[in-house]
């Protein structure tokens, strides 16, 4: 009896649950005017506008801090069969528009995209000179065109590829190819010197007469007057004077009041070697910072306002140093399988560069994104003179370094920023570590992947793997 009144209450609900639904589905054509009715009493309940409007607010967040849509669209994508259609895409994809190449134990697979130019630039270097095992990889986003991106790929790596091999050289007791000549015209310059020592002793000695006045001059000042303002001296005593060019507002102890940029420096190779070892940090420091001055004059004289980002590494021996401009990205995958960065972004609502924009006299504001001055979506590049006049922008990268015998990685993936539009960390190792097997180990697919997600950025991706955590030297070359 009790079984028959629970299937008669349950068929009752169910009738009554149909009914509901059919009166529905037949009074909206008939009863719109009543929908709208019943709508407009809802949406415009107190809670219902509060909560709507908090849910809006939640959206522009994440949007804005950037976390919007990378691993909640990519799993979602990832169950639809997204993987399988990039696969179909590559196939209709224009070679023309693909850059890739191939080496032993490094490959770089790189796009257009929806873009309508390709300003994306890396290179690829083995071992450099084919002698001295360190290889070199590096990754250029350039912006606004692609002179700043050729430069930097051209000029940029080409110096620090010297240094290195110079460094190396001296280590190793070999003298760099420069020196050699500037001995031989140090020789021949030397017998037309000893022509003019008497003339060089007489100079030496009216100087000497001409400090002597000024210093008695000086001290009859101070005694008389009480005007004893220390006097300057000359910097001829520093030792780090011994790596910088010498000149004469430096032996004076001048330096101009101008607010004009003064090029950086320019040091030998022996100047990064410290304790038997290159100083990699302070190399490629120097190198981006004297690449980005001479760009911004070449740019100024042809009003060209591009930019580009820098991500470059430097593999030697069990030692990785990265260096940063921007936000191009390089993680690497541990033994275990973790992804570790092995650089951060340089975006411009960071507190830390947020702030040197502000007491900089520049602002930061949200245009689609956090933007320097509502223009540049990072806030460290070569290039782009018209924000590099106030230091709106600046080149200073950033340097990272690891020992590789701690971590024993599987590869690294140096990458642009096309690629982490649509890509987590995590989510680039994990797609990476199932396709080292692949011609281009992996790189093609995640590319192709990443523009099947919707990036509409140029996008390159660059892998380089390890075996047992060694990189394993091959052949060198560059794109």
């Amino acid at each position: 009896m009790d079984d028959e009144l629970e299937d008669r209450v349950l068929y009752q609900t169910y009738a009554t649950y149909m009914k509901f639904l059919s009166k529905i589905a037949l009074g909206v054509p008939l009863n719109f005017t009543y929908m709208l009715r019943i709508l407009r009493l809802y949406l415009t309940k107190p809670e219902v506008i509060i909560c709507g409007l908090l849910f809006i607010v939640l959206i522009v967040y994440l949007h804005a801090v950037e976390v919007w849509g990378k691993d909640f669209v990519g799993r979602i994508q990832k169950t639809l069969g997204y993987s399988a259609k990039a696969t179909k895409l590559l196939a209709s994809y224009p070679d023309a528009l693909i850059t890739e190449q191939l080496h032993q134990a490094s490959a770089c697979f790189a796009i257009q995209g929806r873009r309508p130019g390709m300003e994306d630039r890396f290179i690829i270097n083995e071992n450099i000179n084919k002698g001295t095992g360190i290889a070199v990889f590096a990754v250029f986003d350039g912006h606004a065109g692609d002179l700043a991106a050729n430069y930097a790929k051209d000029a940029l790596m080409k110096s620090v590829l010297a240094k290195i091999v110079d460094a190396h050289g001296i280590l190793n007791g070999k003298e760099p190819e420069n020196v050699a000549e500037k001995k031989s015209k140090a020789e021949e310059v030397d017998e037309s010197n000893k022509e003019n020592v008497a003339v060089d002793k007489n100079a030496l000695s009216q100087r000497r007469s001409s400090f002597r006045k000024s210093y008695s001059s000086f001290t009859e000042d101070c005694i008389q007057k009480g005007n004893c303002k220390k006097a300057p001296e000359p910097d001829i005593y520093n030792l780090n004077a011994l790596c910088r060019p010498l000149t004469k507002e430096s032996l004076l102890g001048q330096n101009s009041n101008s607010q004009k940029a003064e090029r950086p420096p320019i040091l030998d190779a022996k100047c990064y070697i410290e304790g038997g070892k290159i100083n990699y940090g302070k190399l490629l420091t120097d190198e981006v910072l004297v690449a980005d001055y001479d760009l911004l004059q070449l740019a100024k004289k042809s009003r060209n306002v591009s930019g580009t980002t820098a991500l470059i590494a430097v593999l030697d021996g069990t030692k990785l140093v990265v260096a940063n401009v921007g936000d191009s990205r390089g993680v690497m995958c541990d033994a275990k399988g973790n992804a570790i960065p092995l650089s951060f972004d340089h975006k411009p609502q960071q507190v830390r560069e947020k702030k040197r924009i502000e007491e900089a006299g520049g602002f930061v504001a949200f245009n689609g994104v956090w933007r320097v001055a509502g223009i540049l979506a990072t806030s460290r590049a070569m290039g782009d003179y018209p924000l590099k006049d106030k230091n709106l922008v600046i080149a200073e990268p950033d340097i990272l370094t690891f020992n590789l015998a701690d971590h024993k990685p599987m590869f690294i993936i140096l990458a642009s920023d096309g690629l982490w539009d649509t890509f987590s960390n995590e989510e680039a190792v994990s797609f990476i570590k199932k396709r080292l097997d692949e011609p281009y180990f992996g790189a093609k697919s995640l590319t192709m992947q990443s523009y099947y997600r919707g990036s509409v950025d140029n996008i390159s991706v660059l892998v380089v793997v390890f075996k047992n955590g060694t990189f394993r030297v091959g052949s060198s070359a560059s794109d």
